[in-house]
This record gives C-alpha cells, structure tokens and sequence, in this order.
C-alpha cells in the first residue's frame, strides 16, 4: 500500500464511510477504489482515469486534490495521450455528419414546397374570414334603424346617459392606473444571488426573506452536513433514496449557514422553498461548499 492510499484510505475512516457508500457518493466502482487505496491502478482504463479516480476521491473525503496531486505527483501516472481516444472519436462524428449532410439537402426543395403550401393555404383562410366579416357587418348596419329622438327631452336625456358614460369609463381607467401602481410598488420578492465563487466553494445571499428555512433533498445517496452561523452542524448524515431522502433545518434566527455536500448531482438545495441552482454545476465538481448568508427583510 502507498503513502497516497494510506492518507486516502484513513480520510475515508474518519468520515465512518465505508467503500459502499464512497462507490455511491463518488459513481466509481468499488474495485477501482480498492485500487487506489491499495497503489494498484493496473486494472483502471488508463492514467487518465486514475487521476481523475483520485480527484472524485479526495473530494469526496474533504481532502484538497491540488495539494494531493502535489504531495504524491510521484506516486500518481501522469497523463499524456489519454485524450487520443476522445479525438479519434470526434473524427469519426464529424465524418458521419458529412456524409448526412446531402441527404439534407435533398430534403430541402420538398420541406419548402411543403412551406409555399401551408402559407397559401393560410392566406386564402385569412381573406375568407376577413371578407366574411366585413359582409356580417354590412348586413347588421342595413338592419338597424337610426334612433330618432321626437322631443328635446329625449335628446336630454341621451346627452345625460352619453355623459355618464364618459365619467364611468373614465373612472374605470383610473381605478385600473391605482392597481397598476400599487402592484409596482409592492415589496420586491426573496432573491438568492451569487456573492463569490471559487473552485468548490461558492457563497450566496438572500434578500428580501422573511424566514430562512434550509432544505436538503436528494435523488440518490449523498453526505449532507448543514451547520449554522456558530459551526455549529444541524444535521449530519447520508440521504438515502428510499429512506431519508430530505431534511430541512429552521435558521431563521442565524445569519448564515454552511452546507458541505458530498454528491452535488444528486443533491438539491431549498432555501425557503425557492430552489438554490450551483454557480459551480454538479458535473464539475461533486463536493461542493455551500455558503447561504441571510440578510433579513427588515434590514
């Protein structure tokens, strides 16, 4: 066993993971981490892969990669032309792309023929109703008398009614402008916003809350610990699907919270029920530190 198996392999015990649970956190088999705690990378794909094994390792063990990679780059294979598959496979992609592309434009005379169609067919259907519509009307105004008003009193009275009129509708625009104004001015709501991103840790703030309640929910197995403004951890453990898949811890008398989760892509975070998206995407980095400072909406 190497020196760089051994730290691995004690980091793992002082998290009280067992293999199981770092193959679930970390999606590398079981037999490959044996491997790696054992300095035995003969059965691992290539030196591409052992490194990056050994990166998903550490951090899923809360150990710097950068300072593990330094420490041990004796122990560790560099990688040279791992990348040389990824290319010829990008060849190959891009060579059947070329070969699709004239069947493409054979296609291309019938899609516009089909285009021609459907906007002629369009245009006749827009001139039928339009010219239905005007004839419709044409026979309403035939069949209305004008109204004739017999005495003064009459013509009175529909000036009294026009006039009426003219004060409701006016009325009904400016009862429709205070509406419009008190939505405009009513309070903004909760934003969460990035303050400052850096490898995997990455700090937020929220504004314009009321409360500040802090929920963990997972669609796999992940290490979640959620500790309060003192260090202070709130919950600590795994979240299994099937089991125990969410937690929410009440923080509202604290001004921020730190959230270290061990497998981000199956992880999500609620903070009062809005979803938190990662400045960092899960795909990048697996563990990542999560700093939410909570500003109260009073202030």
């Amino acid at each position: 066993m190497t020196e760089l198996g051994n730290r691995l392999k004690e980091a793992r015990l002082a998290k009280a993971l067992s293999l199981d649970d770092l193959q679930t956190i970390t999606k590398i088999q079981k037999r490959y981490l044996i491997g790696i705690e054992e300095g035995d990378y003969s059965t691992m794909p290539g030196n591409f892969y052992v490194r990056a094994f050994i990166k998903q390792f550490a951090e899923a063990v809360q150990l710097d990669p950068d300072e593990i990679f330094e420490t041990y780059k004796d122990e560790i294979p560099a990688a040279h032309n791992d990348d040389l598959p990824e290319q010829l496979s990008r060849v190959k992609t891009r060579k059947g792309l070329s070969d699709r592309s004239p069947k493409i434009f054979d296609l291309l005379p019938k899609i516009l023929i089909g285009v021609l169609v459907i906007g002629a067919a369009a245009l006749v259907y827009y001139f039928l109703q339009h010219n239905a519509g005007t004839n419709a009307n044409e026979s309403l105004t035939k069949q209305t008398e004008p109204v004739q008003y017999e005495k003064s009193t009459n013509l009175e009275q529909a000036k009294a009614s026009e006039d009426q009129s003219k004060k409701s509708n006016t009325t009904d625009k400016k009862d429709k402008q205070k509406t419009e104004t008190a939505k405009q001015s009513e309070a903004p709501k909760q934003a969460i916003s990035v303050v400052q991103s850096a490898g995997s840790k990455t700090t937020y703030q929220v504004t314009n809350a009321e409360k500040f309640v802090v929920k963990v929910s997972s669609r796999g197995n992940t290490w979640v610990n959620v500790k309060d403004s003192h260090g202070a951890s709130r919950f600590q453990g795994m979240l299994k699907t099937g089991g125990t898949d969410s937690q929410t811890v009440d923080l509202s008398t604290e001004s921020q919270a730190v959230i270290v989760v061990g497998n981000s892509i199956d992880t999500d975070i609620y903070v009062n029920d809005q979803k938190l998206d990662y400045s960092v995407p899960p795909t990048q980095v697996v563990r990542q530190d999560i700093t939410i400072q909570y500003v109260p909406k009073n202030k």
